[in-house]
């Protein structure tokens, strides 16, 4: 199993190429699923989820094709062309196995719906950081007319004759899963839908904005209320997957807890200007330019700072654990509250191997920032976290190994060679 050791103490100087957007890639390639014709991304980042969604869109019928393979030494390229084309959807069951795997996948569920007229989906049970049941994604294929049931962990749905009909749904609370799944049904269902208490986040606009191109009409983008009027059919479109803001923000991080000084090369300040804010009230620069966003700390002190985790355009709970290793070494105490999920703290424990100093209380966490942290031996227990514990071995004395980073390998693009790049001494070990 492969492990990345770091040996701390490096300043990041540089440039750092952002990839596309995960979060975006994955309900787009979802959004194949709505039209028989092609749809072609670009800027689709080559990740471990992105690559088992492929495999599972394959089972249900989904021809893909990948353009643009990239030489591993130079991450300057941009990102690689997936082509997507479901001329008949062959099967519309998506097994335990597979949605066990990755949760995303269980967004098929209103596509198939739409398309097929009925889907046969598994429950996705838990993960690591809480329960994120899906009754709102239920809700709301049921507010469009979708008969369903729960059989043995599976659910069960089924279109009314005619096919989904337009709605108005209201979100009891803002998720971004069920705004997905709802807008791809909403854009082949009959008349208007109208989505009240919907995630603003830039990625279910990148989605509407995707749906737009293959036929879909859409009003609303980027606010809270979504209004799709529905088509027989959609078309084909070209998509450019927006930059991933939580790449972005997490190399933000990273770069003000070594003093760095790095250009995040295609970033986009407006998709994350909470979290840049953020930073920048910890004593680090933040400047647009021409290539994307710079970012610096420059002998400043770390300076402390407390937040809670909102919906965008809120603080990014995704974000929530690179803050927290930035603040372990801050002059002064910090608190974190986490509103999203539960259990999102289990990288606390990691980060005290490396001589960190945080205290639990429910769903918030205090952290007294320490004048030094030494490198260790930790576990990666989730993507978000072991990407903190990467934050937290760059300013380490000493080297840091963390293990189980497979985990990170779901949501970083080559983490270690972009960071490598830039003066870290940063590698990944195999076997």
């Amino acid at each position: 199993m492969d492990r990345i050791r770091i040996t701390g103490g490096q300043r990041l100087k540089g440039t750092i190429p952002i990839s596309g957007a995960k979060n975006a890639a994955l309900p787009l390639m979802i959004a194949s699923l709505l039209t028989s014709d092609r749809l072609t991304l670009k800027n689709v980042p080559n990740l471990a989820d992105v690559n088992l969604l492929a495999r599972i869109l394959r089972n249900h019928g989904v021809d893909h094709s990948v353009d643009g393979k990239r030489a591993n030494a130079d991450p300057h390229l941009l990102g690689e062309t997936f082509h997507f084309t479901a001329r008949d959807i062959v099967d519309t069951t998506a097994p335990y196995e597979m949605v066990s795997r990755m949760r995303a996948s269980f967004w098929v569920l209103g596509p198939l719906l739409a398309r097929a007229g009925e889907a046969r989906v598994s429950l996705p049970g838990g993960c690591a950081i809480g329960t994120r049941p899906v009754d709102l994604h239920l809700l709301g294929l049921k507010a469009l007319g979708a008969e369903i049931d729960i059989d043995a962990g599976y659910v069960v749905a089924k279109a009314p004759k005619g096919g989904l009909r337009g709605a108005r749904v209201v979100m009891p609370k803002v998720s971004v899963g069920a705004t997905h799944n709802v807008l791809m049904a909403a854009s082949l269902a009959r008349g208007e839908t109208v989505i009240e208490n919907a995630a603003r986040e830039p990625e279910v606009a990148d989605v509407a904005q995707c749906l737009m191109k293959m036929g879909a009409k859409i009003d609303g983008i980027g606010t809270s209320t979504l209004r799709i009027e529905g088509r027989d059919r959609l078309e084909g479109a070209t998509h450019h997957v927006l930059p991933d803001r939580i790449e972005t923000g997490t190399y933000a991080f990273a770069i003000a807890a070594t003093g760095g000084d790095v250009v995040l090369e295609g970033a986009r300040k407006e998709l994350l200007e909470t979290a840049l804010d953020t930073l920048q009230q910890t004593g680090a620069t933040v400047e647009e330019t021409a290539e994307g966003v710079r970012i610096a700390r420059n002998g400043n002190a770390i300076e402390p700072v407390s937040i809670e985790t909102q919906p965008f355009p809120g603080f990014p709970t995704d974000l929530q654990a690179q803050l927290m290793a930035l603040m372990t070494r801050a002059k002064g105490t910090s608190v974190i509250r986490e509103t999203i999920f539960e259990n999102r703290f289990m990288h606390v424990q990691e980060l005290a191997r490396l001589g960190a100093d945080i205290r639990l209380h429910g769903d918030s966490a205090t952290i007294r920032g320490v004048g030094t942290l030494r490198g260790a031996p930790v576990m990666a227990t989730d993507l978000r976290a072991s990407v903190s514990l990467v934050i937290a071995g760059l300013m380490a004395d000493g080297e840091t190994m963390i293990n189980r980073v497979y985990h990170l390998d779901r949501g970083f693009e080559r983490l270690e060679e972009k960071l490598s790049r830039c003066g870290a001494h940063i590698e990944r070990l195999t076997g």
